[in-house]
């Protein structure tokens, strides 16, 4: 897997706090990287009334174009420059989302709604889009981006050597520290010494990092990240770990519900499987990018 070069910003909008919030960091992304903003808003047309004769539905659309036409317009005036471009797309908002996360660099969706209760139904939008995307995703929370150092949280997992790249870029456009941690469950000269050479290896395999403060924290991962992240601008980590299934993992989970800055969840674009023939007598194995 590889991080996304190519493609544009894009941003999930739906007039709400949040996306206001999401527009302001994905067209402040956009212009670092030298991209442009795709501003989309997912329209579902509303369920006819029972009985009724028919159905105007004109202000609906009306109402959404505008949602689209102002989240350009809160992305020039935040960040002049930015070449943003709105777009109203009919269909549900995660389908949407994951669609133009196919040939997108970073997908931005606000998470406010979420912290408010902590909770995220099964059928979420925002869940289907953190866990299955084609790019990273970054989430936001409060009312504007923060300032302050990028973490970028390792496991030891292929999603985690993209975090760890994708936070390092991300430091180095924003001018900011690059603080890398590995959250041991229990202290011991043992534990601490696996998590040091987790660390150093990762490292080992960017020689281009010059200035990086590394760290290994001791505690319940999820809890020990919620609580590491109140005190830096950005958390970067892969959305599982390396025994973790097709979904969110745990720890991505609780960061997902829990933490108090925007948090970049590390995706890569994934190869189809493909069947390689074997020899006679033997099954054939199955590959995967």
């Amino acid at each position: 897997m590889q991080i996304p070069t190519q493609g544009p910003v894009v941003v999930g909008v739906d007039g709400s706090t949040a996306s206001a919030a999401a527009i302001r960091l994905a067209a402040r992304e956009a212009l670092s990287r030298g991209r442009s903003l795709h501003v989309v808003h997912a329209f579902t047309w509303p369920d006819p009334r029972p009985g009724a004769g028919g159905t105007d539905y004109a202000p609906a659309r009306r109402a959404a174009s505008r949602v689209v036409g102002e989240a350009v317009a809160i992305a020039q005036r935040s960040t002049p420059g930015v070449d943003a471009r709105g777009q109203l797309v009919d269909g549900p908002p995660g389908r949407v989302l994951l669609r133009f996360s196919r040939g997108a660099v970073l997908l931005v969706v606000g998470g406010d709604a979420l912290a408010a209760n902590g909770r995220l139904p099964a059928g979420s939008p925002l869940l289907e889009v953190v866990s299955q995307a084609w790019c990273p995703v970054a989430v936001t929370r409060g009312p504007r981006p923060p300032a302050g150092p990028v973490l970028a949280a390792l496991d030891g997992s292929a999603y985690s050597v993209l975090a760890l790249r994708f936070a390092a870029e991300e430091a180095q456009r924003r001018g900011s520290p690059l603080h890398v941690t590995h959250v041991v469950r229990e202290g011991g000269r043992d534990a601490e010494a696996t998590g040091a050479r987790l660390l150093d290896e990762a490292l080992a395999a960017m020689p281009e990092l010059a200035t990086v403060r590394r760290g290994v924290l001791i505690g319940a991962p999820a809890e020990t990240l919620v609580r590491a992240s109140r005190r830096v601008g950005l958390i970067v980590l892969g959305p599982r770990g390396a025994r973790a299934g097709g979904r969110l993992g745990s720890v991505a989970g609780e960061v997902l519900r829990r933490a108090t800055v925007p948090a970049v969840f590390v995706h890569g674009p994934r190869m189809p499987a493909r069947r390689v023939p074997a020899p006679p007598g033997r099954p054939s194995k199955i590959l995967r990018g």
